[in-house]
């Protein structure tokens, strides 16, 4: 049987695809993804299914809602018993690698992945956790706030690029690496924190831009509950932000997204390098958005589209070159990429996703909807829950007005439908679909049994000695470069390629 493909699958944080060229934004530079999404397949309806980092890679990595899994919030355990896409394609031969972010939190920081390069640059622990009991308490340990904006700027060096940086060198070494030493299909994830707050870039991305051109959000504020929720916890108020701090945060967020461009750039660099471009699936993509100022938001958290909408470029062996249209979401890639493996075992628990593969290769309709849960900080107390389908789009929380949304004739969601007599009888499907299939009380019941035993474990753990569950990459520095427990032959044969007299 052939070698199947390898993965490569780069996640950003915070990149919502209005702010990349390759989705057609007429000033930010993304040259490298262009040209991936120029070879392979453009989503332009991928959507997060919870608009918070680590539920979103929670539910990305199991091909799971967020309320089926309990992963609610930036501070909520992923268990270790779900299986995600890495045991799959691990249980297939894949050799399965994480380099950078992937917010788990709880003991288990590897979920299926055969080694982890990097730490993780957030907290493992349950510090994070919100309080549903007191939804209008401000965290402001670790709550957004407007300082991200009001600061951004110019620096040499930030801890997010160092980590970036870090995480790009270990995973280009380590594809070097199965191209010398392994036979095995590899899959490897790439999670990049940027160009996630704060607005902070280094000088030669920040060039790429005339501050005079950088375009600026329609500020004119969304007048829903849960934007308004948002809006104060981020302390978002009216003239809390100058213009000419806006201008400046999109500014270092453009550069950021070049700078995260680039990084996309350094890895198919790799790969052809190493010869293994043309045997691998490419898949870029990010966690969730960023509103940027749009409608007064900014940062994640809502269902608005700069926030839940992400890129999705697949490139690769036998994808076809065009740009879809149907809704999909990112728990659609635990069964897609079972079908790059041909993973023809039995699921262990059923998936909500549904395999991309027939359009990826075939131009065929798959999966045609998205849908999300929010259970985090600024949520009312209750799960606010999203539907995507076709021109549609509709919002659900059991103490909030429904809100519908044609993004065909209104993409900006300025327009709520759900008080026009015209659209009443869709308003009203979607409510009944809704209330069949969310039960809020049970979901909110659980979130709230959730919070409460977190905010007895974390200080515990934080008394006396502290067992901290942050990932230690292992580094055994007697085996690497030049030992004498090798011959330095063997030294130049593994760490170089091709290797030396040109050969593989």
């Amino acid at each position: 049987m052939a070698k199947h493909p390898n993965i490569v699958l780069i996640m950003a944080d915070q990149l919502a695809p209005q702010f990349t060229g390759a989705y057609g934004h007429p000033l930010v530079k993304t040259p490298n993804i262009d040209a991936l999404a120029a070879q392979g397949t453009r989503f332009d309806a991928a959507y997060c299914n919870s608009p918070l980092c680590s539920p979103s890679r929670a539910s990305f990595m199991a091909g799971q809602q967020v309320s089926r899994i309990g992963a609610y919030d930036n501070a909520a355990e992923f268990p270790a018993t779900i299986p995600t896409f890495a045991h799959y394609l691990r249980r297939t031969g894949y050799r399965t690698c994480l380099s950078g972010k992937m917010h788990f939190v709880g003991p288990d920081q590897l979920h299926g992945f055969e080694e982890r390069l990097t730490t993780d640059i957030y907290p493992a622990d349950n510090a994070w956790t919100p309080d549903w009991l007191d939804p209008d308490r401000r965290h402001p340990h670790w709550y957004h706030n407007m300082d991200a904006v009001r600061q951004a700027g110019a620096a040499a060096t930030t801890f997010q690029y160092d980590y970036d940086d870090e995480a790009v060198f270990l995973a280009r070494r380590r594809l070097f690496d199965y191209r010398m030493s392994d036979t095995a299909p590899f899959a490897m994830v790439i999670g990049l924190i940027h160009p996630h707050d704060p607005y902070v870039a280094r000088p030669e991305f920040l060039d790429l831009y005339d501050p005079e051109q950088i375009d600026m959000p329609d500020e004119t504020p969304v007048d829903d509950p849960h934007s308004a929720r948002v809006r104060a916890g981020i302390e978002a108020h009216p003239g809390s932000v100058s213009l000419e701090e806006i201008q400046r945060a999109r500014h270092g967020y453009f550069a950021n997204v070049s700078y995260f461009d680039s990084n996309v750039g350094k890895v198919i660099q790799a790969l052809k390098e190493a010869d293994l471009y043309d045997d691998t699936v490419v898949i870029v993509t990010s966690d969730h958005g960023d509103m940027l100022g749009e409608g007064g938001l900014w940062y994640k958290m809502s269902w608005r589209e700069r926030s839940a909408r992400v890129p999705l470029v697949v490139a690769g062996p036998g994808i076809r070159r065009q740009t879809w249209a149907d809704p999909c979401s990112l728990i659609d890639l635990l069964p897609t990429m079972r079908c790059i493996a041909e993973d023809a075992e039995p699921l262990a628990v059923p998936v909500d996703g549904v395999s991309l593969w027939p359009t990826l290769t075939q131009g065929a309709v798959s999966q045609t909807e998205a849908v999300g849960e929010y259970c985090a900080e600024m949520a009312p107390g209750w799960p606010v829950c999203m539907i995507r389908r076709g021109k549609w789009k509709f919002t659900w929380c059991r103490v909030d007005a429904p809100q519908l949304f044609d993004l065909e004739g209104d993409p900006e969601e300025r327009n709520d439908l759900a008080n026009s007599a015209e659209h009443m009888e869709i308003l009203q499907a979607f409510v009944a679909e809704a209330k069949g299939r969310w039960n809020s009380d049970a979901i909110r019941s659980d979130v709230l049994r959730s919070q409460a035993m977190r905010r007895i474990v974390q200080p515990a753990l934080e008394t006396g000695y502290m067992t901290s569950w942050d990932y230690a990459p292992h580094r055994d520095a007697a085996q690497e470069f030049v030992r004498n427990t090798v011959s330095w032959d063997d030294v130049l044969h593994r760490m170089q390629y091709p290797a030396p007299g040109g050969t593989t």
